[in-house]
């Protein structure tokens, strides 16, 4: 009993251990770490564009914020000792024909106040900048192009990051599973992909990448070694009609790696197929990818997708999703190998052999008969 129960809970830590070790996600995240590189943080301060559209939300807020209220604070300072250079504040005694830089600064306090109007474009009015000193025009100039100019880029990259293609692929969805079965006479493995928008993806395109360890004929070990998959449609790979769910296959035939495979050994093999899409959002011209991926634990062997779209009484087409990533049982070949061997016994059947032990032996005739 003991036995039973360390021989379960090892191969489910084994089998918990295996479903972890994959390189994308079931939502198309990346599970990679860089480690030991040579080159500078600062190669990411240059392209601080995309750095920031990078970054996640809660860090993005900080710097948003931390921008707006450093520079406040920072133009404070410098507007406070403006006014202590030119003896403005009340500690200085000022005469009453005394003309300010900068009217009722009174403190750091104040002075900060008058750069959060500055820099926002408020003007309330009861502070204001005289024409006394040219050291206060000029930093009030550079501080309005300076805060246009931060207003420009943190307002553009919150925007650009709500706008980001990649909200779209969220509502781009791929069966939890793949399936493999015969489709038109050929053993395939189809995936099911649905948009989940009544707006199209312009000029579609899908394809796969199987990740797997090999070792080539010198020796070498190459880790997440990548085999191209093509997928097809009725109607094609490019440009799809994505309006409704697609049900899309890879014919495994001699030249795809799922054909040394069978359903009895596909659980004890060591790869992750990564399915891609590609796509124009319609609304916005921005091209968007969706991927996702699948483990051996994931390809169910000998069945097939429910039917998903019907049709109603008033004409319109129906879309069940709870039968989206429903699968049937079928009858199946264990291989793809003995689909095509039965193909070719089929085949010889109907044309006939020959049999190489067979001779024709000529016999003689003679007229004469004997009585």
């Amino acid at each position: 009993m003991f036995s039973y129960l360390r021989q379960r809970f090892s191969s489910r830590l084994r089998e918990r251990g295996r479903r972890r070790a994959r390189l994308v996600s079931k939502d198309g995240r990346c599970n990679i770490e860089f480690g030991n590189v040579e080159q500078s943080r600062f190669v990411f301060l240059i392209d601080i564009w995309t750095t920031i559209l990078d970054l996640r939300w809660r860090y993005k807020m900080a710097i948003f914020i931390s921008a707006f209220l450093g520079s406040w604070f920072l133009f404070g300072l410098l507007w406070y000792v403006v006014a202590y250079i030119h003896k403005d504040l009340p500690e200085f005694n000022p005469s009453r024909n005394h003309t300010p830089c900068v009217e009722n600064i009174n403190g750091l306090t104040s002075a900060f106040l008058f750069s959060l109007e500055t820099q926002v474009t408020i003007g309330y009015g009861f502070r204001c900048v005289t024409e006394q000193c040219a050291t206060a025009i000029f930093l009030l100039i550079f501080q309005s192009i300076l805060g246009v100019v931060i207003n420009s880029f943190m307002c553009g990259a919150i925007l650009a990051k709500i706008s980001r293609s990649k909200n779209r692929a969220k509502t781009i969805t791929f069966s939890k599973n793949a399936v493999i079965s015969k489709r038109g006479g050929k053993l395939c493995l189809l995936i099911r992909v649905a948009n989940l928008r009544k707006s199209l993806l312009i000029g579609s395109h899908i394809y796969g990448k199987l990740l797997k360890t090999t070792i080539t004929p010198e020796g070498e070990t190459i880790i997440l070694d990548q085999v191209n998959i093509e997928f097809v449609v009725d109607a094609g790979n490019e440009n799809l009609f994505f309006i409704s769910p697609l049900t899309i296959y890879h014919i495994i035939d001699k030249n795809s790696p799922f054909f040394h495979m069978a359903a009895e050994t596909i659980l004890q093999q060591d790869f992750e197929l990564v399915v891609f899409l590609d796509g124009t959002v319609e609304a916005t011209s921005a091209t968007c990818q969706v991927r996702t991926s699948y483990i051996p634990e994931e390809v169910l062997w000998g069945y097939r997708f429910a039917p998903i779209v019907s049709k109603t009484k008033e004409g319109k087409y129906r879309v069940d999703f709870q039968n989206f990533s429903k699968t049937v049982a079928v009858e199946t070949p264990h291989c793809a190998f003995c689909l095509y061997n039965e193909k070719e016994a089929k085949a010889k059947e109907k044309k006939g052999y020959d049999n190489p032990g067979f001779v024709l032996s000529e016999v003689t005739e003679t007229s004469d008969t004997k009585m």
